[in-house]
């Protein structure tokens, strides 16, 4: 028996003895997707266009090796499936868009056809995608405005843009046969203080509206609306507010989406996610870690990170939670970046299915308040590592840092030759 093997046994018996099942809690994660954002392995740039990121998106860095045509990107991203366990998805802007040799259509034009290499690679590796619109680093984003842009020629463009997302979500579904989660962000807002807070979300509500209004299969496309506190040259007023958007969401039927680098410093998603689970079937989250503002830092195991699993886990919606990770960082390898943020949203939610819930609710409802805070912090040093270790050579994939030796030979022998 290898020692991971021999750890294991030994982990899961003080498990047990708590009356946790560990065998039951990698079960249950190995039924859980989690989808890879595809815009971490060229800094956001995107196949249909040249230029600078624009419209409140900003990465810093230059490290070497960026991932420069489709299948540069498509070879990145399998080496990271290889190196983190769990399902997985692949989550794509609209702007990587795959056009044949002297073939190019804007935004608003776009097909599925102009998918259908990501598809084909979907297909190939019996995985789901999901998809966004790219409302940011395009000519027709005017004044940091887009949806709620007072010129209907600006709006009625990337209503069109949206709609021709609707319909690519929904080939994605039909093809691969699972539904696809299509999110809506916009990076509109203001620098200054704006005279007027109602005008630009009136006007975004009624692109949402036309955009909404197309036919599409809601069981294979499953619309979601993002909110934004503020961003870059909109640090004063953001038109999709949290109120915007989890009000907007509730009165279409749609999903509402939490970033957790989109609120003010002080407030918690994971305190947020109990309540929204309450009055909607399902939600959507993207991962990230803000530094003091939404500045999409690579996902750490950290006590929010693992604050957010444990409300998935605690309150058993595993099933109704859509999880996708959102960081992008030019600064360091990026083959390790999306590694090190997939294995920790893995790992959070593993550390959450490994803690006894119902006997700390349990607990929390008798009022034994000095017992739940006792087995809380005890939990802490129970030997997770060792089932961590096991989920991961399970999964046949690298145990603890031997991961990283692949990602420095990747380098060697692929990033380093992009030049």
């Amino acid at each position: 028996m290898s020692t991971v093997s021999t750890a294991y046994e030994e982990a899961k018996k003080i498990y047990a003895a708590a009356g946790v099942d560990a065998e039951g809690a990698i079960a249950k994660l190995k039924s859980f997707p989690i989808s890879l954002h595809c815009w971490q392995g060229d800094d956001v740039h995107g196949f249909d266009a040249d230029g600078p990121l624009t419209g409140g998106i900003q990465t810093t860095g230059n490290y070497p090796g960026k991932a420069r045509t489709p299948q540069e990107l498509m070879d990145d991203i399998d080496k990271v499936f290889s190196l983190a366990p769990g399902l997985k998805r692949v989550n794509l802007h609209a702007s990587y868009a795959i056009f044949e040799p002297g073939e190019w259509v804007d935004r608003d034009a776009l097909q599925p056809k102009h998918f259908a290499k990501w598809v084909e690679f979907a297909k190939k590796r019996n995985i789901g995608l999901d998809f966004n619109p790219t409302l940011f680093s395009h000519r027709m984003v005017k004044d940091n405005l887009t949806l709620s842009s007072p010129d209907k020629n600006v709006r009625d463009f990337w209503i069109r843009h949206t709609q021709a997302c609707i319909r690519i979500s929904e080939y994605f579904a039909t093809e691969l046969g699972a539904p696809c989660l299509m999110n809506i962000w916009i990076p509109d807002g203001y620098k200054d203080v704006p005279a007027d807070r109602l005008g630009p979300r009136a006007r975004f509500k009624d692109s949402l509206d036309q955009i909404l209004d197309i036919p599409y299969d809601k069981s294979k496309v499953l619309v979601c609306l993002e909110s934004k506190v503020f961003g870059i040259g909109m640090e004063s007023y953001t038109v999709g507010s949290s109120e915007f958007t989890i009000s907007y969401a509730a009165h279409k039927g749609i999903l509402p989406l939490m970033d957790n680098g989109h609120y003010h410093p002080t407030e918690t998603v994971s305190d947020k996610i109990p309540s929204m689970l309450l009055f909607n079937d399902q939600i959507a989250l993207h991962l990230t870690r803000p530094v003091r503002w939404d500045s999409d830092h690579v996902v750490l195991f950290d006590d929010e990170t693992k604050e957010i699993a444990k409300e998935i886990v605690r309150n058993d919606a595993m099933d109704r939670v859509k999880l996708g990770l959102d960081f992008f960082d030019a600064s360091i390898n990026r083959i390790s970046a999306w590694t090190v943020g997939l294995r920790n949203a893995e790992k959070a939610l593993l550390y959450a299915l490994l803690l006894p819930n119902a006997q700390m609710k349990q607990l929390q409802d008798n009022g034994e308040f000095s017992k739940l805070m006792m087995l809380s912090e005890e939990m802490k040093s129970y030997p997770f590592g060792a089932i961590w270790d096991h989920y991961c050579e399970s999964e046949n994939v690298p145990v603890r840092e031997a991961w990283y030796d692949e990602v420095e030979k990747y380098e060697k022998d692929v990033l380093a030759k992009r030049v």
